[in-house]
């Protein structure tokens, strides 16, 4: 008790040690309080957490391009649903909150409650990914580097006009490359 109250006198003085540690003591829990910011960040990056509430949606994705593709390229969930910017994932991180409190409060908790919010579900990520012009595809799907030459004809029309002017975004044409596009007929401005 006697270091206590010695501790207390040094830090209620005004001295150049009392200074010192509480900065330094600020510093220390700064790092802390970052590293673990950021590994729980992390944490809430991978497959298998996304897989915990979403577990159909991760079968779904096994099945597609984005997961097994000739390149060897493998696209996890965060890829296209997290911003890789640091600000808009924070601010994507506090709107998917919402979804962890659906799947404790049991309304997403089973496939079936899934399923039957799934539509409402994508029509709100739709609306986001075109809100930022598709950035997460654009962060891997670079127009600028297309091969044409490589798309059908549809493709490059499409590409080389309504993406080219801005008049589309990647998701308007292409709701579905990842997953089973949901029933959409419950779900209100569809």
């Amino acid at each position: 008790m006697n270091i206590l109250k010695a501790f207390w006198r040094r830090m209620t003085s005004p001295s150049k040690v009392a200074v010192g540690l509480v900065l330094f003591m600020g510093f220390i829990g700064g790092l802390a309080f970052w590293g673990a910011f950021n590994t729980g960040m992390e944490a809430t990056n991978t497959e298998e957490f996304c897989s915990g509430c979403h577990a159909p949606i991760v079968k779904e994705i096994r099945e597609t391009i984005h997961y097994s593709n000739r390149s060897g390229v493998r696209a996890i969930c965060s890829d296209c649903h997290v911003p890789h910017n640091w600000t808009d994932k924070i601010v994507r991180k506090v709107q998917a909150s919402k979804e962890l409190v659906a799947f404790a409060m049991g309304t997403i908790s089973t496939e079936e409650k899934f399923q039957e919010r799934r539509g409402h579900l994508a029509h709100r990520e739709w609306k986001r990914m075109k809100d930022n012009d598709s950035q997460e595809c654009r962060n891997c799907h670079n127009f600028d580097y297309m091969d044409f030459s490589e798309q059908g004809p549809r493709s490059v029309k499409q590409h080389s006009t309504a993406l080219a002017s801005g008049d589309k975004t990647c998701v308007d044409c292409h709701k579905g490359i990842a997953h089973k596009l949901p029933d959409m007929k419950d779900v209100e401005g569809w």
